[in-house]
């Protein structure tokens, strides 16, 4: 069996230290932190999907920070944003293309039956475990009301 996720980030977090890499040593610090400290609240152990649902989060945070930082004219800031983005989404599975997310909807809205927005909760609980990290969710809810209300 691989490595979890989670070992994954252990071990590179490692490789960082021996190679001496303190930008991405950081970046994988913040990740294992906010990893420890859901294990600690939570009592529990994360398994790949909690990680994976936390660094859509860390990576749905970094891109708000980018464009505020951009549109106050501070790139500085935007870069630091960038960098850790980057290195976040080398953990996230691969994005899904927008017409691979549509054809998800498509069969979601199907199987649920949803033909009005009151049955947008359905669809969106079909696809969340399939999406969660592997898209925007909140462009995902957009083109599901687009379903919805065409």
């Amino acid at each position: 069996m691989s490595d979890s996720l989670k070992q994954r980030l252990l071990n590179d977090v490692k490789d960082a230290m021996r190679a001496k890499d303190k930008p991405r040593l950081g970046v994988l610090r913040l990740i294992t932190a906010a990893i420890k400290q859901r294990e600690v609240d939570d009592r529990i152990e994360l398994e790949d999907a909690d990680v994976t649902a936390i660094l859509d989060k860390m990576a749905k945070q970094r891109r708000e920070s980018i464009t505020q930082y951009e549109q106050a004219n501070r790139q500085d800031l935007a870069d630091q944003e960038i960098f850790e983005l980057n290195i976040i989404q080398t953990y996230l599975p691969e994005q899904l293309s927008e017409d691979e997310i549509l054809t998800l909807i498509q069969d979601a809205i199907s199987a649920t039956d949803a033909s009005e927005m009151k049955d947008m909760g359905k669809v969106m609980g079909i696809l969340k475990p399939k999406l969660q990290g592997r898209a925007d969710m909140g462009s995902v809810s957009g083109l599901i009301k687009k379903q919805l209300a065409g």
